[in-house]
């Protein structure tokens, strides 16, 4: 594997980074292929705006373009948007393109897996000389790019608009930015001045998307910084300095916790992969192996490619110091789990983006060379493999879920049903782990529906347990929930009545003699009794599917 890694060129890291960031002509190649490998990541990967975490960042978004929806349970809308500026620009920027808001979201998807391939490109170029080594570290990179990072419950990028669609791209344009900045020296003031500018900025923008990911991409800016340091007491000592800082920070958050009361600790404990002891034997390999794969860069690296080394060496102390602060503050049965809620292990992320942009490039180097076929039949295999994971994680759900197109899921089908055939002042319920069921696909209700509901156990459970005031009506309303769709109608209404419920969304073969006015192959779409008629929109259909074509015609 070391043979593998290790690029043979003999040049220096300030002729590499010379050669990189220079010729005109390399700027219009390093364009034209992330352009192209854009295009063949979104292929690959598919594209669910509604699925996951994007529908709760949806839901923001929408709230911020209309505040008059979500009535009911705002809190759990506001849950996702409240520590960024994210929904809020996404809606102003909805706002000024006049463009609707699922063009302005797959737009962004593009621009954020473009940029991300960009800064991919870029972080190669500072550590390969040839075209093959840039051009297999992006090309794997862009096949990769909805990895797994372990057991954090994130991939490397979403196939869907997040927050982190924005912080990943600028934490590794701030590496670049570094680079560029430190090495080398025979670079004119004012390209280094650029790096710094790159570097700063791209961090501020990335803290005002995703505070918490940004504060992780500083610390890679830190370790990076000193690692690339001609002096070895600064790499040395300074790198100790920022380690020993963190894990003094980690400390006195942990003492500053708060005594947590029964049920937000009972949200919290439905985090698991906050909790390192709760990880699956394989993913604690995808913990250990890359940074064993990035030991092997930094140890067998040619001494004078320096950039790489540093880089490889700024993943292992980063994310060896969030395991030493995981097992030190993070763990389950510590008295405050304020370290855990901060889920350190996410610095993971750079260690991931390294490792395949380290292994692409010795594949591009060493083996693919100048071999079309070999390109082809390599990256086609492995993007076949990605595909079919993808289509495994959303099988019921079109592998691109483009605007305007009618959705072929049966839940977004009833989703949308509810969006033209209900009152915005609706409440709904539905089981409270709705989101796994069967054909579901992780579509987030709210984001599609536009209606009010109560809080699910997944995505509403998150937002619970990193809000200590939202765990106990968060706790109280999860029985009312739980198993909904096995219920009688006596106990769905002694549960729901109380809690204002007026709609409630059950499995198709629930047993109920509630009034259902839109049924399909997987749910159907119930009034409680004793509430107000549906409005005019939805008075003609019966308990059928022929109403979900009017509705999905109007899909904006």
């Amino acid at each position: 594997m070391a043979t593998l890694i290790v690029s043979p060129v003999a040049a220096s890291s300030d002729q590499i980074l010379l050669d990189a960031i220079n010729p005109r002509q390399e700027r219009r190649f390093a364009v034209a292929v992330v352009t192209l490998l854009t295009v063949f990541a979104v292929a690959i990967h598919g594209y669910h705006p509604y699925a996951e975490d994007g529908g709760p960042y949806i839901t923001g978004i929408k709230h911020a373009l209309a505040p008059s929806l979500y009535p009911h349970w705002f809190e759990f809308v506001a849950g996702h948007p409240r520590f960024s500026f994210f929904a809020g620009s996404i809606a102003a920027l909805v706002k000024i393109s006049h463009l609707n808001l699922e063009v302005v979201l797959l737009l962004m998807q593009f621009a954020s897996y473009w940029i991300t391939l960009f800064a991919g490109w870029h972080l190669a170029a500072l550590c390969y000389a040839e075209r093959q080594a840039r051009t297999g570290a992006t090309a794997l990179l862009a096949t990769w790019l909805t990895l797994p990072i372990a057991g954090t419950s994130i991939l490397l990028m979403d196939p869907y608009v997040t927050a982190r669609s924005i912080s990943t791209p600028c934490a590794l344009l701030a590496l670049v930015g570094v680079g560029i900045f430190l090495r080398p020296q025979q670079l004119s003031q004012n390209r280094r001045s650029q790096g710094l500018v790159l570097c700063c900025g791209a961090l501020i923008v990335a803290g005002t998307a995703h505070p918490l990911m940004a504060a992780y991409a500083l610390g890679w800016v830190l370790i990076f910084a000193c690692q690339l340091s001609d002096k070895k007491s600064v790499r040395k000592w300074g790198t100790l300095g920022l380690v020993l800082l963190a894990i003094a920070m980690a400390w006195g958050v942990q003492l500053s916790g708060a005594r947590e009361t029964d049920s937000y600790l009972q949200a919290e404990m439905t985090r698991s992969y906050w909790f390192l002891a709760n990880w699956t034997w394989y993913e604690q390999i995808g913990l250990f192996a890359p940074l064993a794969i990035l030991a092997t860069v930094a140890c067998r690296s040619p001494r004078e490619n320096k950039i790489m080394i540093a880089l490889a060496r700024m993943a292992i102390i980063s994310s060896l110091t969030a395991v030493v602060v995981v097992l030190l503050f993070g763990r389950a049965e510590a008295a405050s789990h304020i370290v855990a809620w901060l889920q350190p292990l996410r610095i993971l992320q750079i260690a991931y983006v390294l490792m395949t942009l380290g292994l692409g490039a010795a594949l591009g180097e060493r083996f693919l060379k100048r071999s079309r076929l070999r390109w082809l039949v390599v990256f086609a295999s492995l993007a076949g493999i990605m595909l079919f994971a993808e289509r495994q994680t959303f099988p019921a759900s079109a592998h691109l879920e483009l605007p305007g197109l009618p959705p072929s899921n049966p839940w977004e089908q009833a989703f949308l049903w509810i969006r033209f055939n209900t009152s915005q002042e609706a409440l709904f319920a539905l089981d409270s782990d709705y989101i796994t069921k069967p054909a579901e696909d992780a579509q987030n209700f709210r984001a599609i529906s536009e209606r009010s509901a109560l809080p699910d156990y997944t995505k509403d459970g998150g937002d619970a347990a990193n809000n200590p005031k939202l765990s106990s009506s968060w706790v109280e309303v999860q029985s009312a929930q739980k198993q909904l769709s096995a219920e009688s109608d006596a106990r769905r209404m002694s549960k729901l009545k109380p809690l204002g419920v007026d709609w409630v969304v059950l499995e198709r073969g629930s047993v109920t003699s509630f009034s259902c006015f839109y049924t399909n192959t997987a749910v159907k779409v119930c009034r409680l009794p004793d509430h107000p008629a549906i409005n005019e929109a939805s008075q003609s259909p019966g308990p059928n599917t022929s109403a979900s074509a009017s509705a999905i015609a109007r899909l904006p």
